[in-house]
């Protein structure tokens, strides 16, 4: 039997000063005793007496394996950690005076990482005297809008923030990547009776 307090501040077996407690048995049973008598019956079983409800009146304790316990709690918070889905922010940054074949490749990158299900921080970047004339680059952020329609959703439209000018977009919901879909095999004639094949 454990003695020693434990790392996430549960009272085990001798820490249970209070007295009496709501005791809930192995067989789903609950009484209210004394916790002397509590201890005894735990150690009769060779499980732990823990108190799982102190603020309760009076506390609730369970009769268990406080070890296997832990350890079911401990598998069940990995498990838990590794069914989150962590979606990464990647940006790509444009000038109001981006050439097209620069934009082109730019809004190709988006799209590949919208389809990849990352977000996508699009950053119009105004240097010195361009900050005069964001016309230009909000025509190309309106531009982007069009161009990432089927690939993603807008989280934040167009916005200033200081010499910058900022929307995200999100992967979009309910679509399959395209990456997944598989482009249908090309359907060859069959070949006439006594025709070579090449």
């Amino acid at each position: 039997m454990q003695t020693n307090r434990q790392s996430d501040g549960t009272r085990i077996n001798e820490e249970i000063r209070i007295s009496p407690i709501r005791l809930v048995k192995t067989n789903g049973e609950s009484v209210v005793i004394e916790t002397a008598q509590a201890l005894q019956l735990a150690k009769e079983e060779g499980l732990d007496l823990v108190e799982v409800s102190p603020k309760a009146k009076p506390p609730v304790c369970r009769i268990m394996d406080y070890g296997k316990y832990r350890f079911e709690q401990a598998k069940r918070a990995k498990q838990a950690k590794a069914k989150q889905h962590i979606v990464k922010m990647k940006e790509i940054k444009l000038r109001p005076k981006t050439a097209q074949n620069d934009y082109n490749y730019r809004i190709e990158q988006a799209k590949e990482f919208l389809k990849d299900g990352m977000k996508v921080r699009l950053i119009m970047q105004f240097r010195g005297r361009e900050i005069a004339h964001t016309d230009y680059g909000r025509r190309l952020m309106d531009q982007a809008k069009i161009d990432l329609a089927n690939y993603g959703d807008l989280d934040m439209d167009s916005r200033m923030e200081g010499n910058t000018m900022l929307s995200i977009y999100s992967p979009k919901r309910g679509s399959t990547s395209p990456k997944e879909k598989k482009e249908p095999k090309p359907v060859t004639e069959p070949m006439a009776a006594g025709e070579a094949s090449t």
